[in-house]
């Protein structure tokens, strides 16, 4: 889209699959915690909250349509902010559990992986001795075992039964691949303008966290695409998220934080919440002269169908 007068958007990912509880005390696992924790990084400045559910008895992440319905709805009361829900769930779970909540409450928006891929943090688990819980450890080890699944047919899926109720699409692409891929299902006519592309750097199995890759991923969707026809977003993981966001922005892209994509809000500082991080953006951004977007101007740039058209 035009970056004339151009706003950024920051996307905030609020608690993941990813991270497990001993890695963070910070990191928001019950119902209550997610609520507060988005409505608060909905008020530092975060247009869209990008949102995952977990069992709030040991943290691990739940497809289950009742842990969503106790934060969702508190969360939408309290705030303007475009609700994204994943349809990547985990790597663990199958498509009709992502899809379970999703197809229920027929949000604005949706993640959605443009790939299968090797998608791991299995080296972290080296570096924890103390276990909060007894699943963190095999959960976090078996990813080195574990494929990423989001075959064509996957996506063809979700894009139909989703796009049936005007649900739009974050579109989360690890490798410069999966803009081809987005490419394919834009020529099939299940994919129209302007699309969302969330670029994703620093993920085991996924492109590597640097600029040179932020730069090819950003001319190779010019190509396919045309600048007039999407927004571009950066998410960097861990330690690399503000570089790399910086860098974005400078290049016309948009933003994503949150403790889904890194626990830490500088070198060596975990982040004590989401807010934080939307915060540090926020200000980074700002003093670069940028202005940042309302959740009814990222509405208007998305051309979402609005809030008071979702069965949540």
């Amino acid at each position: 889209m035009s970056t004339k007068n151009r706003k950024i958007i920051i996307t905030c990912a609020v608690t993941g699959a990813v991270h497990t509880p001993s890695m963070s005390e910070h990191l928001p696992l019950t119902p209550d915690e997610i609520a507060q924790q988005s409505i608060d990084a909905a008020e530092a400045g975060a247009a869209i909250l990008h949102l995952h559910a977990r069992d709030p008895k040991d943290g691990r992440p739940s497809p289950d349509p009742a842990l969503f319905d106790q934060f969702i709805p508190r969360i939408t009361e309290q705030t303007d902010a475009v609700i994204n829900i994943t349809t990547g769930g985990s790597t663990r779970m199958t498509l009709e559990e992502r899809l379970a909540f999703p197809l229920q409450a027929k949000p604005e928006m949706c993640s959605l992986n443009m790939g299968s891929m090797n998608f791991s943090i299995h080296p972290v688990a080296r570096k924890i001795s103390d276990w909060k819980y007894d699943w963190e450890r095999p959960y976090v080890e078996g990813m080195e075992d574990l494929i990423f699944r989001n075959t064509f047919k996957d996506i063809k899926r979700i894009l139909q039964q989703l796009g049936e109720h005007g649900t739009r699409f974050e579109f989360e692409c690890y490798d410069v691949g999966h803009l081809y891929n987005l490419a394919h299902f834009v020529d099939e006519g299940l994919i129209k303008p302007p699309f969302f592309i969330q670029s994703i750097y620093g993920i085991l199995g996924g492109m590597g966290p640097d600029p040179e890759n932020l730069a090819m991923v950003r001319t190779t969707a010019d190509r396919l695409f045309g600048r007039e026809s999407y927004q571009f977003s950066i998410l960097g993981a861990g330690r690399h998220q503000m570089q790399l966001l910086t860098m974005g922005a400078i290049m016309g892209g948009n933003v994503r934080v949150g403790l889904e994509d890194s626990i830490y809000l500088g070198r060596g500082v975990k982040a004590k919440s989401n807010a934080e991080q939307v915060h540090k953006i926020r200000r980074i951004l700002e003093e670069l002269s940028f202005e940042i977007a309302t959740p009814a101007e990222a509405r208007e740039m998305l051309r979402l169908k609005g809030k008071e058209k979702v069965g949540m």
